[in-house]
């Protein structure tokens, strides 16, 4: 291979991970933004860092670091943070793999607890839990958990129809939220998979050049006697 293609390569490699380093800086502001605005923690008042926004900060902030593995590697030729590049990669790979089974074998008993934790939350019923149901009651059109039972007789205004405040006299005939998010993320599947195909394709193409650069500085270090 000849230096201007070691270099073009060189330089992808540098600007693709200057992109995912900018990606990360966005999720990870988006996540401190959910997280200033609202603590969604408190729907899962048993797992309360597992919120929304706690998840985005998390992600965000292992993209920028592994995009700075890369950007670094690739612009100083650095042979080791080029395979802490690629290892980091091939591990978060593996355990976006590991999850996806585990979805897929746990999905029943992950929707049970993830109910459990929701009714709780709605039992709780103070004003800051209150406030975020009202929000998701509204913007997704739903009642409860599973139904508009799960209020109990406090059935909050957000499970009426549009123009009318009490629902107590039969018009709570909105679905569970639980059920109206599995239902959106099912009507979205499609969307949904191929953005997750899209990221493990770059993923791989971004392991791909990094041991491609790597063994071309080590090849070159090894025929100037380095």
């Amino acid at each position: 291979m000849t230096q201007k293609c070691v270099n073009a390569l060189k330089y992808t490699l540098f600007t693709f991970n200057l992109l995912f380093w900018l990606t990360g800086c966005s999720i990870l502001g988006l996540g401190i933004y959910i997280l200033i605005q609202n603590d969604y923690g408190a729907l899962l008042p048993n797992s309360p860092s597992m919120s929304f926004g706690n998840i985005l900060v998390i992600i965000g902030s292992i993209i920028m670091v592994v995009a700075f593995l890369g950007c670094m590697g690739a612009i100083k030729e650095n042979r080791c943070l080029l395979m802490a590049f690629f290892i980091l990669l091939l591990l978060i790979l593996l355990a976006e793999v590991i999850l996806a089974v585990c979805l897929f074998l746990y999905e029943i008993q992950l929707e049970d607890y993830i109910g459990k934790e929701l009714r709780t939350s709605i039992q709780q019923k103070n004003n800051e839990t209150r406030k975020l149901w009202d929000a998701i009651q509204q913007n997704l059109e739903c009642c409860g958990v599973y139904n508009a039972s799960d209020w109990g007789t406090a059935i909050p205004s957000s499970c009426c129809e549009k123009g009318v405040e009490d629902c107590s006299s039969g018009t709570k005939t909105k679905q569970g939220c639980l059920q109206q998010a599995k239902q959106w993320f099912e009507s979205n599947f499609l969307y949904v998979g191929v953005g997750i195909i899209c990221v493990s394709i770059i993923q791989v193409l971004g392991m791909s050049f990094a041991l491609t650069v790597y063994c071309q500085i080590a090849n070159a270090n090894k025929s100037s006697g380095k």
